[in-house]
């Protein structure tokens, strides 16, 4: 392996901004009067990788999250998933996406297969069988008596696995997702991990914003380094070991 950082000469090189790309944004900027949220940024994720946005509290990851979603609507520039512009074309784009948050919100008094038949009816096109929504549950790891429990009694990390289960259900080529390993415990982490690569290898596009700068470099393909709302810095993540990805994040949030 290489000791140098593969780096994109910018966002929009190589294997960074493409045709095949199911996550884009153009020219993104946010602000709310005077305060400047995200600044112009550009970036494009392809089907079957990974890309991770690091950064600090505060660094624009969340905001472009929510710019892709169509939480917000950008002060200037473009944001598509799968080809669909998130501002014209809303309800496609979001058929075409799932969002797994930091702690995904279920219903508590129902189960597991019942949350998940409750939000795939919500926002799938193509509704799925009972025994099919069972089966995505138990692809992500829960098993059937798992399903049957409320979800009140689920762990966080129970609760993130549902939420790849609707993105697995709905047939989402694009994957975004807001500090999704915020409190899990290591095995938690590292099966939410395994099964996000799963999606991925099956062609998904993910986008992940995290603070796991060594989670982010086991997972993904690429990473994004953010600060002040401007993408930094992006590279390869098989072209820098996790000590060096280390160093070069603090230089960068100097």
């Amino acid at each position: 392996m290489s000791s140098r950082p593969h780096r994109s000469a910018s966002p929009e090189s190589e294997g960074h901004s493409g045709e095949d790309d199911l996550i884009v944004a153009r020219g993104l900027s946010k602000r709310y009067g005077a305060v400047r949220a995200l600044d112009d940024v550009s970036l494009g994720v392809a089907g079957g990788r990974i890309l991770a946005l690091l950064g600090a509290n505060g660094a624009g990851k969340t905001t472009t999250v929510h710019l892709l979603l169509g939480l917000l609507t950008p002060t200037v520039g473009v944001a598509k998933i799968a080809g669909y512009d998130v501002a014209a074309d809303p309800i496609r784009a979001r058929r075409s996406s799932a969002y797994v948050p930091d702690r995904l919100a279920l219903y508590p008094h129902l189960t597991g297969l019942e949350n998940l038949t409750y939000f795939h009816r919500a926002g799938a096109e193509t509704e799925r069988s009972a025994s099919e929504l069972a089966d995505a549950l138990r692809r992500v790891g829960l098993d059937v008596e798992a399903q049957r429990r409320r979800a009140s009694t689920y762990s966080k990390g129970m609760c993130q696995k549902v939420g790849l289960a609707i993105a697995l259900a709905k047939g989402a080529r694009a994957l975004l997702l807001d500090e999704p390993l915020s409190g899990l415990d290591p095995k938690a982490a590292n099966e939410f991990c395994s099964l996000l690569r799963e999606l991925a290898d099956g062609g998904a596009a993910v986008l992940m914003a995290t603070h796991d700068l060594f989670r982010a470099h086991e997972l993904a393909d690429d990473i994004g380094i953010m600060k002040e709302g401007r993408l930094v810095e992006r590279l390869q993540s098989r072209g820098v070991r996790a000590g060096e990805l280390e160093k070069l994040y603090l230089e960068r949030m100097r």
